[in-house]
């Protein structure tokens, strides 16, 4: 159990929470839900004991936490081999070690006591590790969600954004945390995998706090909701998955909305009834008498009147290329390509791209989607065969792990390559939600919701007529996502994609299919879409 109670934080001038209060019951699947800014991974920061509460307290007896956070940081340097990563998962090694170290101790001091309460303590914790089968368990949960073997003995910064994510998630499963914090868990994820994941959690004997933009993942998963409000800086949660709450939560602001009308209403009265009685003659004691009275119940119903809900601004954006596309913007002519001491990726890879088309590219992670966009925008070169670029192709290419973002810089210097007025610059980051100061905010300190925007607002500035998207709704919200969707829907260039989420696909409108690793291109369906987002595999 998760009990919290009269939490308050803030950060400045700037409230996070402010007397809130909620309980989360053992082996409840939580969703958080709340607009950006409003302190959903702050509380998971608090939870986590990495942001300190002003007052208040959060407590969960001694339940052990896993944590997968929204941004998945490896060191490029680490030597650590895939399966040492995920066995270390359960710290069995560790107290295995300390184990030895003990019976080493004893045997020169065997009426240690401490050493004697310590050694019962890490035997207790590695039968609740399940050490003896701890191997076993891996291999099975490795076989479940479809790691390839053969990259056990890799490093992980070997491995695609989409394998780390998968290994990462893999990970937090086999720690057998009592309580999991899950932070946009289903970005990078093929469909099988998160299928898999969906079965895991909804069977998962304890707690899980999920924030996530996948909407379609939050109702499946979810059995009650935790909204924090950024208006009144309280949580309240709710019985039932997304869906239900938005019923809830819209009819809940209907009601609302009628109540300060009519309390609008009231204040309205009796303000021009206390603004009559302030006007009239000094002998007109009766109506003196009334307006101070009814200017008592003024200053009751003014202090009574609810908060209106803050309306937050939308993402704008529209993007217009400088020139029309090119009827076959790109040719890919056999290339063949696989990274050193890789098995090959592709091998005599051909198709072209044609003006104005949404080209879909799909297979299971690791097969080599995001490379294929690297190698068209020459961040890589094939190793066999030719890419061929149309002299009337401009390009804008949008980044999976938005490394294209330099964190060394500000908001406002990531958009300074581009032929654009300062003002000019302010107000399309403006659109992007960057208002005043927040443009000089270090890309190094955004969160990647943040970081996604400035990279969208990059694409727009290039008024490119072919757009390379990579996983391009990962870290947005819902409301975004269907607004760039309806952007690239009606962006009168050419889109090449690679996606894991099947309702911005359809939005886009998709023409072609290309299916990795085969090569094969088929003309859109849904139905097809359907079918190797299942990564039947026999197909892919």
């Amino acid at each position: 159990m998760i009990k919290a109670n009269e939490i308050n934080l803030s950060f400045g001038t700037q409230v996070i929470f402010d007397d809130a209060s909620f309980q989360i019951n053992d082996n409840d699947k939580i969703g958080i839900v709340g607009v950006n800014g409003a302190g959903k991974t702050t509380l998971f920061k608090v939870l986590l004991g990495t942001c300190e509460l002003d007052s208040g307290t959060i407590n969960f007896g001694n339940s052990r936490i896993g944590y997968l956070p929204q941004e998945l940081k490896f060191d490029d340097d680490d030597t650590t081999t895939v399966w040492d990563y995920l066995y270390d998962a359960r710290p069995i090694r560790k107290l295995e070690k300390e184990l030895n170290e003990i019976y080493e101790k004893l045997s020169v001091n065997p009426e240690d006591m401490n050493l004697v309460r310590r050694m019962g303590k890490i035997q207790e914790m590695l039968e609740h590790l399940d050490c003896y089968n701890a191997e076993d368990i891996l291999i099975d949960l490795i076989e479940e969600m479809q790691i390839d073997p053969d990259i056990l003995d890799k490093k992980i910064s070997e491995l695609s954004g989409g394998q780390k994510s998968k290994l990462a998630f893999a990970h937090l499963l086999f720690s057998d945390s009592d309580i999991m914090l899950l932070d946009e868990p289903t970005n990078h994820l093929d469909a099988s995998t998160r299928n898999y994941i969906s079965n895991y959690l909804k069977n998962y004997r304890g707690s899980v706090l999920i924030i996530s933009h996948d909407i379609d993942f939050l109702n499946e998963i979810s059995n009650k909701i935790l909204f924090v409000d950024k208006t009144t800086h309280k949580t309240k949660i709710y019985t039932g998955n997304y869906s239900e709450f938005k019923k809830k939560y819209a009819q809940e602001k209907l009601l609302k909305s009628l109540r300060i009308e009519q309390q609008e209403k009231e204040i309205k009265k009796l303000s021009e009834f206390v603004l009559k009685a302030r006007q009239a003659s000094a002998t007109n004691h009766n109506l003196k008498k009334a307006g101070q009275d009814r200017e008592k119940k003024l200053a009751k119903k003014l202090e009574e009147l609810e908060k209106r809900d803050k309306v937050y601004k939308k993402v704008k954006m529209q993007l217009i290329p400088k020139r029309e596309s090119p009827k076959v913007p790109i040719e890919v002519d056999n290339i063949s390509f696989a990274y050193p001491n890789e098995k090959t990726l592709y091998n005599k890879l051909s198709f072209n791209l044609y003006g104005n088309e949404r080209f879909l590219v799909v297979g299971e992670n690791g097969v080599g989607k995001s490379t294929l966009l690297k190698l068209i925008v020459g961040k890589l070169s094939p190793s066999k065969g030719e890419i061929k670029i149309n002299n009337k192709t401009d390009i804008a290419y949008y980044a999976q792990e938005l490394e294209l973002i330099d964190e060394n810089k500000n908001v406002f210097e990531n958009t300074e390559d581009y032929d654009y007025t300062d003002i000019q610059r302010r107000n399309l980051l403006g659109n992007f939600l960057f208002q005043g100061n927040d443009v000089f905010k270090k890309a190094s300190v955004l969160s990647p919701g943040e970081k996604a925007r400035v990279a969208l607002c990059k694409i727009l500035m290039q008024k490119a007529n072919l757009l390379i998207l990579d996983e391009p709704t990962n870290h947005l919200d819902p409301e975004t996502q269907a607004i760039i969707g309806d952007n690239f829907r009606d962006y009168t260039g050419t889109i090449i994609v690679v996606s894991h989420n099947p309702s911005f696909v359809e939005q886009i409108g998709i023409t072609r299919m290309l299916i990795l690793p085969e090569g094969q291109i088929i003309d859109y369906s849904r139905e097809l879409l359907e079918y190797y987002y299942i990564l039947n595999e026999d197909m892919l």
